[in-house]
């Protein structure tokens, strides 16, 4: 019996293009466990449920399926008479508030050849998205433009979930330096790797959010 747990796992391994073979190399187990952690109820340990999240990229919240409760409003949604929630629009300050809950998000820019989107890890600072790139990158070279950045969390299996997006200028970062404190205090470090120390920072000047809270 395929456990909400297993699904969530299965559906993360797919989304990171991991086989259950390269996943188990990555938290130190076999593809058999892995199959039984995605096909049957079994319940890891603790310890292996981090390593498994750690090497998806995730957290135990997220395969748990508990954080978006725990990020979210405990208030019921309003619901239609069949049972299917209505998207419940977030006020500002809950939206700055799930904003600094997450470290992955998505800047959307206007380039020559058309809007380009790309994934980035950030931090919030004074109510700022800041985020370190290259110098040379198309993010960078949307210095002085409009940008969109947007951040969410789904549970795919139990249909919940939430999002916010902040749309404002984007600037090169004017305090790289506190931004590299900051950084390292956060334990912040790029997915992407390779030499980024190119900081910009987006302030929001409007700021919306849409919550879910999934099925009957």
């Amino acid at each position: 019996m395929t456990t909400d747990l297993g699904r969530r796992l299965a559906a993360r391994r797919t989304a990171a293009g991991m086989s259950r073979e390269e996943l188990g190399e990555r938290c130190g187990a076999d593809a058999h466990y892995i199959a039984s952690l995605e096909e049957h109820a079994a319940l890891p340990a603790i310890g292996t449920l981090v390593r498994v999240a750690d090497a998806l990229g995730t957290t135990v919240d997220d395969l748990a399926g508990t954080g978006s409760d725990r990020d979210g409003d405990r208030r019921p949604a309003a619901r239609a008479p069949d049972g299917t929630a209505h998207p419940v629009v977030l006020e500002e300050e809950e939206c700055r508030r799930l904003l600094g809950v997450r470290g992955i998000g998505r800047v959307a820019v206007f380039t020559s050849e058309g809007p380009a989107v790309h994934p980035v890890n950030y931090l919030v600072v004074e109510g700022d998205v800041a985020f370190r790139t290259a110098a040379d990158t198309v993010l960078a070279r949307a210095a002085g433009t409009e940008a969109a950045f947007e951040v969410e969390r789904i549970d795919d299996v139990s249909a919940k979930g939430w999002s916010v997006l902040a749309v404002g200028l984007l600037q090169a970062a004017s305090d790289p330096e506190e931004l590299d404190g900051r950084a390292a205090a956060a334990h912040y470090e790029p997915w992407a790797g390779g030499t980024r120390t190119h900081w910009m920072r987006l302030a929001p000047v409007r700021l919306t959010g849409r919550r879910v809270v999934g099925r009957a």
